[in-house]
């Protein structure tokens, strides 16, 4: 208890001082002290908790919101009013007391990053920097705490400190998609900031050549060789290179603006990280970050090429390289063109695979259901239908029940919407059930639970008599094997 009264203490002048600038009562004070007391007593117990401290830091913040609305309402003098510690001492308990918490609980990333944030709230530029540098001693391998910290870097204009955090956590945690789209994303701002910066000095981009040239693309080609190392300081040099005179330096600051930088980082974390997650992660960045459309196109086919390379077999690699330009903001003909294409490309790819496209059909599959889900044009959802049925038709093998199952289930959901713009085989409901039936008795596919829960849904909304309903049921709960039969034997439950 003696911390307890040396906390009580601790309080005297601070309330003493509220009172006297009528920012709280006395009753308002008594009552502060004891909250403060019981919260104090709670903390000083042999095994204490987090949520205790994470209470006693709210209830200071909901103090210090008060004391703001209240402040406003008091007229002020004429004068420019003293600080005193009650301008600033709430905001301090809040520190000391989330100071006291991760002390107490090291190993919680979680109560660091709280921390980080109310100190980045309070805009205390030093004490965010020091809590990220102690936290980050503690837990080397927490790519958050790398981001964090850089991003704090780059709110206060050091760029360069940046970059050496992104990298530590690289060279940490190579396998950290999101430390490599973090990189990635700095050094597209790294490169319109040069640019901006350029455009005011008056520097202009002209034609790159002879040596200088070279010299640029060696350089990147230096930093591609480099893999996880990530070429400390390239961006650097190849800064301090642009803007050398002559014809070095115009070669230099082309390679900058062609992205010779952000291209030598995704080279390297595709060497690092040759996995899915991390092009769609890349590629959704390089999508929405605002540069130029020269840039971004550059950038986007450096990364597609190193996709068909590093992913060749890879059915997610597959649909994100053949629907690279179906983007959300398409809308009329565009869209129209570019869904075609996309479709047709994946359909090829199912094609040429064979009996070997399970998991391309899959992808497939669920590309078509996605947009037939989305608000597009209904001749455009009964031109995938059609597209999704023929290709399930011609298609026999390991991936066709994927087709089959989502053939069938989108021919239910939007029949009643798209009835003229369906397929002649599968436009009334007496056809879609037939042809349910028939796929559910094909050998690839009859121990399927995805074709036939889509059976079922099918009986349930257009079978003319609730016994043949539950003559699929049975029918299905003998025939399933393997994976899905949980969701066979449940269905009829509900």
């Amino acid at each position: 208890m003696e911390r307890v009264q040396f906390e009580q203490e601790q309080m005297l002048d601070q309330l003493k001082d509220f009172v006297e600038r009528g920012i709280f009562t006395e009753h308002e004070v008594k009552q502060i002290m004891q909250k403060r007391t019981a919260f104090e007593t709670a903390l000083v117990r042999r095994i204490p908790k987090k949520s205790d401290y994470l209470r006693y830091a709210a209830y200071e913040m909901e103090l210090e919101a008060l004391r703001r609305k209240r402040l406003v309402r008091i007229p002020r003098p004429q004068e420019p009013h003293e600080a005193t510690v009650s301008n600033y001492v709430l905001v301090h308990r809040q520190f000391h007391i989330l100071e006291r918490a991760v002390r107490r609980f090291k190993t919680d990333v979680a109560l660091w990053l709280q921390y980080i944030a109310v100190a980045q709230k309070w805009r205390a530029r030093s004490l965010v920097g020091s809590v990220t540098a102690r936290a980050l001693q503690l837990h080397p391998n927490v790519p958050a705490l790398y981001i964090v910290a850089a991003a704090h870097e780059l709110d206060h204009a050091t760029p360069s400190a940046a970059r050496i955090l992104l990298q530590r956590g690289i060279r940490m945690n190579p396998d950290s998609v999101d430390l490599w789209r973090e990189y990635v994303k700095m050094e597209l701002g790294f490169v319109e900031s040069l640019r901006r910066h350029w455009e005011a000095l008056g520097i202009k981009i002209g034609e790159g050549v002879g040596k200088g040239k070279e010299k640029a693309r060696e350089r990147t080609a230096e930093v591609e060789g480099q893999g996880d190392e990530m070429g400390d300081g390239e961006a650097e040099r190849m800064e301090a290179e642009a803007e050398d005179a002559g014809e070095d330096g115009e070669a230099a600051r082309r390679a900058i603006m062609e992205g010779a930088i952000v291209k030598s980082i995704i080279s390297s974390a595709a060497k690092a990280l040759p996995k899915i997650e991390l092009f769609t992660s890349l590629h959704e960045t390089l999508v929405g970050y605002p540069c130029p459309p020269a840039l971004r196109s550059a950038l986007l086919d450096h990364l597609f090429a190193l996709l068909q390379t590093t992913l060749p077999a890879d059915p997610a690699a597959t649909r994100l390289s053949t629907t690279r330009f179906l983007t959300q903001d398409l809308d009329g003909p565009e869209l129209v063109e570019a869904l075609g294409t996309a479709n047709e490309r994946l359909a090829n790819a199912v094609r040429e695979q064979g009996a070997n496209a399970g998991g391309l059909a899959a992808v497939y599959a669920a590309f078509a259901q996605e947009w037939c889900e989305k608000a597009i044009d209904d001749s455009l959802k009964g031109y995938l239908i059609t597209s999704l049925q023929l290709l399930a038709r011609r298609t026999h093998g390991v991936g066709s029940p994927a087709l089959l199952a989502a053939t069938v289930t989108l021919l239910t959901s939007h029949h009643d919407t798209l009835s003229a713009h369906l397929p002649p085989a599968a436009n009334t409901p007496a056809k879609i059930l037939r042809l349910a039936r028939k796929y559910t008795g094909r050998e690839d596919s009859k121990s399927s639970a995805a074709v036939w829960l889509a059976r079922l849904e099918a009986e349930k909304r257009f079978a003319t008599n609730k016994q043949d309903v539950e003559a699929a049921w049975d029918e299905a709960r003998g025939a399933v094997a393997g994976d899905g039969i949980e969701g066979i034997w449940v269905w009829g439950l509900d």
